[in-house]
């Protein structure tokens, strides 16, 4: 099926994925406009996996959300690869965005790999707790606990979280995007949360 460039010209202004990858998408899904969207972003997360674990990030930005008449302020620390991303107008949006998030969700960590390991021998130690006084059977405690932390993370990491502004998303998936419009590897390296 032939796409038309009226077509791969909206995708990319919706996306600001690269006109070959609109193009290709576009022919996937046979034109569906909201399926090439989905097909941009699974590939995004994908290119973003490859460069996060090919390439080091030494640029970036610190960036700030105050909220609630000085309230509520969050600090965020969120890395790219060149001093040309972290000046770019998308990446500037993405540290905000990252930054309301903490302010508005609280998230304690970035990722499960920086929870420590006795906080989460503690979740599994409650979480057993919970099924033995519920008299579940032992031989399933295995999968309900990893259910039960999996939603855990989404409470307490960052990247884990939904994002606020659009429940279709993770905050991971909005870092995603961005590695894919960018071309660069950008991590979220630290967050920090204060309250009045």
């Amino acid at each position: 099926m032939a796409i038309d460039t009226k077509t791969i010209a909206a995708l990319r202004s919706q996306t600001g994925a690269g006109l070959a990858d609109c193009k290709k998408a576009l022919e996937e899904v046979g034109g569906d406009m909201d399926k090439a969207v989905e097909a941009l972003r699974k590939s995004g997360a994908a290119k973003a996996a490859k460069k996060s674990a090919e390439r080091t990030t030494k640029a970036g930005l610190v960036g700030s959300y105050i909220h609630g008449e000085g309230r509520i302020g969050a600090l965020v620390k969120v890395a790219c690869e060149t001093d040309f991303v972290a000046k770019n107008d998308d990446f500037k949006e993405l540290v905000t965005e990252v930054a309301m998030q903490v302010a508005a969700m609280a998230p304690q960590y970035v990722s499960p790999e920086n929870i420590p390991e006795d906080v989460i021998l503690k979740e599994k130690e409650i979480y057993s707790e919970q099924l033995k006084a519920e008299g579940k059977p032992e031989n399933i405690w295995e999968k309900i606990i990893e259910g039960k932390l999996k939603k855990f993370y989404e409470d307490v990491c960052l990247l884990n979280q939904t994002y606020m502004k659009d429940d279709s998303k993770t905050i991971n998936d909005l870092v995603a995007e961005a590695i894919a419009k960018t071309g660069e590897k950008i991590e979220v390296i630290e967050i920090a949360r204060f309250q009045v």
